[in-house]
């Protein structure tokens, strides 16, 4: 199996000495033994619930809080080489780092071997804060970061002080250049259209020992990109993709045309031609707190399901 997920692993807990006691280990799962991607979170930048929501996606969360509701983001490791490494610094980061920690073993420090972000929108970058004095106070963690990210970080603050304190240490990427990680893994950052305010946006392919991943959260509609969707997929076995809304129902509240993202809906119509094994290989990922997909019994994640794509889910384990 490709896939597994965190969830099949829990009677594998060895109990306390009485009934309600402390959990005194616990066994790793076997994907964490190989070079694999974690899913770390699935929703949008702002979480779920989000600030400000009266709608009913949000109003019971405020009230009982689904810990698995995390903002996007994947982990990488490769147990051969003891290196673990994190796709997206965000608001979530802390909780995060120590799931990713669980699932590296041999590791002796909680902090990843590097971060890779993909552009300077609030979900994506801002855990980079918790390295500074007011909470880990870390030393010299490398950021993987595009040019013009690479100088909004070292031009404003709180971020420069992270630098000027050598809690971080920023290394420069370029598009479509691959970096060698370690014998097992490679790296290619590419360019693709989205708000770009702070900071170009890239998306990555994430090449293992025997399977390629490609993780694009934002984009904005596919044919801005110069590269096309269908023959990306093509030349990878994963394909983490934006799923951030089904349709424009969902957001009836905001103008359409400054939410440029691609619609799932829109994307499942692009893609129903692809053969099924084509199909099985998307993800739809970075989903919105009003997306009917957080919903996994929801109408719309059955229609999904039904026509071959995939929801990504946190926890799952992705071996390459």
């Amino acid at each position: 199996m490709k896939f597994f997920n965190l969830v099949l692993f829990l009677s594998m807990l060895v109990p306390g000495k009485q009934a309600g006691g402390p959990v005194e280990s616990v066994i790793l799962p076997p994907a964490s033994t190989e070079t694999s991607l974690i899913i770390l979170g699935t929703v949008q930048d702002a979480g779920s619930p989000q600030i400000g929501c009266k709608k009913d996606c949000c109003k019971n969360l405020f009230l009982h809080p689904d810990k698995n509701r995390k903002v996007v983001s994947l982990g990488l490791i490769d147990p051969g080489n003891n290196k673990k490494y994190l796709f997206e610094a965000t608001p979530d980061m802390p909780a995060q780092l120590r799931k990713l920690y669980s699932f590296s073993p041999g590791s002796e420090k909680e902090t990843p071997d590097a971060i890779f972000l993909t552009h300077a929108h609030i979900g994506h970058y801002t855990g980079l804060m918790y390295f500074g004095k007011e909470a880990m106070n870390a030393s010299s963690i490398p950021i993987y970061a595009m040019p013009r990210m690479k100088t909004f970080l070292e031009q404003n603050g709180p971020w420069s002080q992270l630098l000027t304190n050598k809690n971080i240490l920023i290394q420069g990427m370029s598009d479509e250049k691959e970096i060698q990680l370690t014998p097992n893994l490679k790296i290619t950052p590419f360019t693709v259209p989205h708000r770009d305010e702070f900071s170009e946006t890239v998306g990555y392919r994430i090449t293992g020992p025997d399977k390629t991943a490609l993780f694009i959260p934002d984009i904005d509609k596919w044919e801005k990109w110069k590269t096309n969707i269908i023959e990306a997929i093509a030349k990878v076995d994963y394909a983490f993709i934006d799923g951030t809304f089904y349709d424009a129902a969902e957001i009836n509240n905001r103008d359409i045309s400054e939410i440029p993202h691609p619609f799932i809906i829109e994307s499942m119509k692009l893609f129903k031609d692809l053969a099924p094994a084509e199909k099985k290989k998307i993800y739809f990922i970075h989903l919105n707190h009003t997306n009917p997909l957080l919903n996994k019994k929801s109408r719309q994640s059955t229609e999904v399901r039904k026509n071959g794509f995939n929801i990504a889910a946190i926890n799952d384990i992705i071996k390459l």
